[in-house]
């Protein structure tokens, strides 16, 4: 610079401080006000078509009760393992946009499908030689099931991609605000489906029959309203930590080495599950299958749900057909059939609150509260009771005499015993649920490391899906082998209170072998800690195979050689 002249001074402009956060908390505001929109569109299509089904199967298709049972609940179990599958497909093949996309239309299709079948076409479609034109009942039931599997697989992407568990951000959570997360999430979703149950039940049963269907398809119609928004930041991308593929890929592998084990090879290993490393012979490293132990260790807990799933889905199907069948009018007035489903939410609508402020309590105490697998074991005393007290009130039920009732158009003879008389059964499978599905979900998150978190809550809703289907297996085959008599299509005809009584069973052996393993689940004080080895280590270990399985060197050499380096 010449003699005499100041340096020249860089001006920066630099942004107000209060000009960043507000526009991003004004974006993230944004973004959860659209996941709360998507959620309650998507809740409110799968329970108005869940709410519906079985009546309408029966009413109009001319279905059995059990086939109309075991439609319900392949439908609820579709639109549960969805999510998983879908997600699995949009990471690994198509982009998470483009399944979005097709999930879309898929959910459009379906519930536009709905309403074409529930149409009383004889009203609706006369052309101008006023001729009627009806579907037949194999075009019918065609469409029906069309649109029943792309609603499933809609809902299965809109769950997976929109709102999955990972977008609530639970990383850093202790137990009790992990426990306070799920009791409050599963609140808001069991306030959405008290909404819905009352609403549109009433509509199809009472107001406009058949076009129950259609209300359906006007939510979708929100849905995608609310994904058009803001599609860039309603997608969550998940953290890479492992696949179910990879998982069940270590299981194989484990399976095919410990053949061989037994064939060719020799030496023992700790678990296994150690079959599959590659310093073991197997074909993956060993942070893949240390990932695997940790989740092998919720397995019991993922397979013991399977048959409490099987109790819990007998609201809409085992507990709908009766509750159909029993008298329904109140002061002149038709109760809707959701009214049964209501009182089964109200207790977890009371509990949610009431065990945060136990919690809460027991805590400023200095007290520790109830262990989750305990509250688990109580919510599957709770189920067994409630499928015991199914039993009796069916008894109870047939032995009333038989009256008329008009439900959807069509006159059926009923039991003249009140359904609320039915409410105490709903009741007790209420709070099961509000004790099991909570604390489920808090010992999946809290015993796996965080980035396998994502895979233990896709096993347990593998497990809620198993269990619907499992469910419907087991309708089908207690009827095959009853002749018909434990699940009848005239109820005072048949026994279906012993089908009742064998499920509490079943469910009671359920709950004394979960009791028996309860011990393992107890301290969540300290979380799954999976193993973490860096790539030269992982070489290392897969030159020690090579040579053991080879059989080039000393076995002894070999070993302390490699291990003293390791």
């Amino acid at each position: 610079m010449p003699e005499g002249r100041k340096p020249l001074r860089r001006l920066s402009r630099t942004p107000l401080p209060d000009q960043g956060p507000p526009r991003k908390s004004r974006k993230k505001l944004q973004v959860i006000i659209c996941v709360l929109l998507v959620e309650l569109c998507e809740r409110f299509t799968f329970f108005g078509i869940v709410g519906n089904t079985i009546l309408f199967c029966t009413v109009k298709l001319g279905y059995n009760n059990y086939l109309a049972a075991t439609v319900n609940l392949c439908f609820i179990g579709a639109s549960t393992l969805t999510p998983v599958l879908v997600g699995w497909f949009a990471e690994t093949c198509l982009g998470r946009t483009k399944v979005l996309y097709l999930c879309a239309f898929l959910h459009f299709f379906g519930t536009a499908m709905l309403p074409v079948v529930a149409f009383p076409f004889e009203d609706f479609y006369i052309d101008t030689h006023h001729m009627t034109h009806q579907l037949e009942p194999r075009e019918q039931q065609i469409l029906f099931y069309i649109g029943l599997l792309a609603a499933a697989l809609g809902i299965g992407g809109i769950r997976a991609i929109l709102c999955p568990m990972g977008a609530y951000n639970l990383q850093g959570y202790n137990q009790h605000q992990l426990l306070s997360f799920f009791n409050w999430f599963y609140w808001l979703v069991n306030l959405n489906s008290t909404v819905v149950f009352l609403g549109i039940a009433y509509i199809q049963q009472s107001v406009a029959r058949n076009l129950g269907f259609l209300i359906p398809f006007t939510s979708v119609l929100l849905a995608l309203i609310a994904i058009h928004m803001i599609r860039n930041n309603l997608t969550y991308k998940p953290k890479k930590g492992g696949s179910l593929l990879t998982t069940l890929g270590v299981f194989l592998n484990s399976l095919r080495m410990c053949c061989l084990h037994s064939r060719h090879l020799s030496g023992d290993v700790a678990s296994w599950l150690d079959r599959a490393k590659e310093n073991n012979g197997g074909c993956y490293s060993e942070t893949h299958v240390e990932n695997v132990k940790v989740l092998a260790r919720l397995f019991p807990l993922y397979g013991l749900q399977l048959l409490y799933r099987v109790c819990i889905t007998q609201i809409p199907s085992g507990y709908y057909i009766q509750t159909m069948n029993s008298n329904l009018h109140m002061s002149g007035i038709l109760l809707p059939i959701g009214a049964m489903n209501v009182i089964s939410i109200l207790p977890l609508l009371v509990l949610a609150p009431l065990i945060e402020f136990v919690t809460t309590f027991y805590l400023s105490m200095e007290k520790t509260p109830l262990a989750p697998a305990r509250v688990i074991t109580v919510g599957h005393v709770c189920a067994a009771l409630s499928v015991l007290l199914a039993g009796l009130s069916e008894l109870q039920r047939k032995a009333y005499p038989l009256v008329e009732q008009t439900l959807s158009g069509k006159v059926l003879q009923v039991s003249s015993m009140p359904c609320f008389q039915l409410a105490p059964q709903y009741i007790l499978l209420g709070l099961a649920e509000a004790l099991v599905t909570p604390a489920c979900s808090l010992i999946s998150f809290q015993l796996t490391p965080s980035h396998i978190r994502g895979i233990s809550l896709h096993f347990l809703t593998l497990s809620y899906g198993g269990g619907c289907f499992l469910g419907a297996f087991i309708i089908q085959l207690v009827y095959f082998l009853s002749g018909g008599n434990f699940i009848p299509n005239t109820l005072h005809d048949g026994n279906l209170e012993r089908f009742f009584f064998l499920l509490a069973t079943l469910m009671a052996i359920n709950t004394i072998l979960f009791w028996s393993i309860s011990y393992r689940y107890i301290d969540l004080s300290v979380q799954g800690k999976a193993l973490t080895i860096s790539p030269l280590t992982e070489k290392l270990l897969h030159y020690k195979a090579c040579l053991r399985f080879y059989d080039t060197m000393d076995r002894s050499y070999t070993n302390n050689s490699i291990d003293s380096i390791l």
